[in-house]
């Protein structure tokens, strides 16, 4: 008995120290690619650094510039190997240009004593090692990858956006490519007033009241279906699923999936939900039917009931009111307003299964706030 209940104790003790050990190496692998991953981008900001107080923009060393850089690369690659391209320079210069900016818009440099090339060799060597005594002191949090992404996009509003979104939200250089692709910042930005679009640039997607989470439009392009051909509500819910994650990912922060198809009967009588999700920033169940023909009087009339449902048999005390979306291919906000009472947390969404033209976009969207200007 003793030595069984001590075998017992030491398998015990074995799979907790596994346990925790497996942790700490997970954890640490983790830490050493993060820590891989901003070394590299810090580096490529302090090439950039480098490469700017050496050779200054300007027409007049434009030649010359490019000559420096053309054989800093050379030597390079045969020193280190490939990857350091002319364009891997560029990329490093324009990337300290960006990032080194102050909001008045004026570009922060170190100003070299001389314009001696030796003199500036020497300070890039005394900047590499003040980079390593204080590498906590940047705020670069993404890869190099995202950051390439990033310095595509000329407005430092937009920029600014997407980098908030992608720190809060751990995107993948794939997802950031996606949202950037699908104008998530045109489609947020036209569905808000100026101050939300101030906001947007400042503090990222932020969801305070329900029609925060709506996008103009909802863009459901990875679920493969033609625009161009007929397909059924069932085939739209069969696609979704089949792609929730990127579902998830469309529509934003803090959703969560419950069920598809959910039953709830009243009086005998059985009703379902085409697509039952829970926000958990707002605390509220959010309700989805999909409508693939013209959006009717009688689908809102069915949607009141469902949210009205909800809110008096499934919500619970702390949780706040239900929201109702109809997804569908037209919007008809005015057949809403018109059929529903004000605050009803009912609203109809337009869906597209294209990427929409970011260009069409930029331009509505410079449009509204100039209108919002006058």
């Amino acid at each position: 008995m003793n030595n069984n209940k001590s075998g017992n104790i030491n398998n015990n003790v074995i799979s907790n120290l596994t346990n925790r050990i497996e942790h700490l190496i997970t954890d640490a692998r983790t830490y050493i690619a993060s820590a891989v991953n901003i070394s590299e981008v810090i580096t490529k900001y302090e090439i950039g650094r480098a490469i700017v107080e050496v050779v200054q923009d300007g027409a007049e060393r434009a030649t010359y510039g490019k000559q420096i850089l053309q054989s800093v690369s050379e030597s390079l690659t045969k020193r280190l190997g490939d990857g350091w391209s002319t364009e891997t320079l560029k990329r490093c210069r324009k990337f300290f240009i960006i990032y080194s900016t102050q909001e008045d818009g004026t570009t922060a440099l170190i100003e070299s004593s001389t314009n001696n090339l030796v003199n500036s060799v020497d300070q890039i060597q005394k900047s590499a090692i003040s980079l390593r005594k204080s590498m906590d002191t940047y705020s670069f949090t993404l890869s190099w990858s995202h950051y390439l992404i990033l310095m595509r996009i000329e407005s430092a509003k937009e920029r600014r956006f997407y980098e908030i979104e992608c720190q809060k939200q751990n995107w993948s250089v794939r997802q950031l490519q996606r949202q950037y692709g699908s104008s998530l910042y045109e489609r947020l930005a036209l569905s808000r007033d100026k101050k939300g679009v101030m906001h947007l640039a400042k503090d990222g997607q932020t969801l305070n009241k329900p029609d925060d989470i709506i996008k103009n439009p909802l863009t459901l392009e990875f679920l493969g279906l033609k625009p161009d051909i007929t397909y059924s509500e069932t085939k739209l819910e069969n696609a979704i699923i089949g792609k929730i994650q990127q579902f998830l990912l469309e529509l934003g922060k803090g959703f969560l999936f419950e069920a598809r198809q959910k039953r709830f009967t009243f009086e005998e009588e059985s009703f379902y939900v085409d697509l039952v999700f829970y926000n958990r920033l707002l605390q509220c169940y959010v309700l989805i039917d999909l409508k693939v023909d013209k959006l009717a009087h009688q689908d809102l009339g069915q949607m009141q009931m469902y949210v009205n449902y909800y809110d008096r048999y499934v919500k619970q005390d702390f949780e706040k009111p239900t929201i109702g979306i109809l997804l569908c291919k037209e919007k008809k906000d005015a057949l809403v307003e018109l059929t529903l009472p004000k605050n009803s947390n009912i609203y109809a969404q337009q869906y597209a299964l294209y990427l929409p033209d970011k260009q069409l976009l930029q331009m509505k969207l410079k449009e509204w706030l100039e209108e919002q200007e006058e």
